[in-house]
């Protein structure tokens, strides 16, 4: 049997098989609010023989908004909205984990209530485009200057995640990821070039490290460490963060979240055409480094999964595009089952079309 299709026990739960759905932005929230709805309760719910559902990048405050129309975690009626997906999703027996999300420099004022975005340097993300809500459409805008977030900033930006961890909580989530991947607020931390300060959060690589361990360390106290996982991206250069020394700098990453005990790490590979390819060795220093479940995600297919979990340097694996228009995903890949295209017009923005009305195969 390929192993893609055998249980897997995370954080006290016996997962069905062990495919992934990652979080993948669709922008189809109740607006205004930014609130989790019904459409979406549908959309994850069709999802969950999944062995693992990773929702949507969720906001965890209002500076927190990179694009339009995406969710939020941090207000009561955000709680509500997301009730309705967890509910919709534990009533088919699946599994759901919030992505918790700030995106730092990668915003322009537009879709922040007008502030300057923050992050670790007041470098801006040259070239990066945000969608924007022009006149109900999205119009696609350059990332805005952002401004240094100061020590005292930092610490209320950690609440901020411990207070998300809480409201997911509330919304009936079965645990956490923390986004710190693509070139978003922690891996602007994270990463060398994206990284100038001159503080305890910058220069070497523990004080790099140290915004992420304080995060990690704040939402333990909210859910169990093994309910925690964590999204790296060590080759991709998503939205401009850069690393000098990308293997160093995330095998030690990897190595604290270890010593923090967290039930995953999840590793997005580069994707795009002629992207970097991540080494077996690498891979391996990663699997050295770490007690925990590993995820990889990245243009895997059944073939690249069945090697990748029987060469042992991942446990679970994620596939993202094939699960907008491929509801029953695992059915199809158990069967043999030939794989429906998506149309990428609809994949942000809009209603039903391109979202919920994918069929099963059977």
């Amino acid at each position: 049997m390929n192993p893609l299709f055998t249980p897997i026990t995370l954080a006290g739960k016996v997962l069905k098989n062990r495919i992934v759905m990652p979080p993948m932005t669709r922008s189809r929230s109740t607006q205004p609010g930014d609130l989790a709805n019904d459409l979406m309760a549908t959309y994850y719910a069709q999802r969950a023989s999944a062995g693992l559902i990773i929702s949507e990048g969720t906001q965890i405050s209002e500076l927190g908004k990179g694009y339009a129309w995406t969710p939020g975690i941090y207000t009561q009626a955000q709680v509500i909205g997301w009730k309705k997906v967890t509910d919709a999703v534990h009533h088919k027996d699946g599994v759901i984990y919030a992505q918790l999300w700030h995106v730092g420099r990668v915003s322009h004022e537009s879709n922040t209530g007008g502030k300057q975005p923050v992050s670790s340097s007041a470098l801006q993300a040259e070239g990066v485009k945000v969608f924007i809500d022009d006149n109900n459409a999205p119009g696609f805008v350059q990332a805005s200057l952002p401004r240094a977030l100061s020590v005292d900033e930092i610490k209320a930006v950690v609440e901020q995640y411990r207070h998300a961890a809480q409201c997911a909580k509330e919304a009936g989530f079965d645990g956490i990821e923390l986004h710190a991947a693509n070139g978003y607020l922690i891996n602007q931390f994270l990463d060398s070039k994206a990284n100038n300060r001159s503080d305890e959060y910058g220069g070497s690589i523990v004080n790099r490290l140290r915004f992420l361990r304080e995060v990690v360390a704040a939402v333990n106290t909210v859910f169990d460490s093994t309910a925690v996982g964590v999204r790296l991206a060590p080759l991709t250069t998503l939205n401009g963060a850069v690393d000098e020394h990308p293997e160093h700098t995330y095998v030690e990453a990897v190595r604290a979240l270890n010593e923090l005990k967290v039930g995953y790490v999840h590793i997005a590979e580069a994707d795009w055409d002629d992207a970097p390819e991540m080494p077996l060795s690498f891979k391996q220093a990663i699997r050295d480094a770490f007690d925990g479940v590993l995820i990889y995600a990245g243009k895997y297919n059944l073939e690249r999964a069945d090697q990748a979990l029987k060469q042992g340097w991942a446990d679970m694996v994620g596939f993202g595009r094939p699960f907008v228009a491929n509801p029953d995903l695992p059915a199809r890949l158990a069967q043999g089952i030939a794989l429906s295209e998506h149309n990428p017009d609809t994949l942000f923005g809009g209603a039903e079309q391109g979202y919920t009305d994918y069929p099963n195969a059977t």
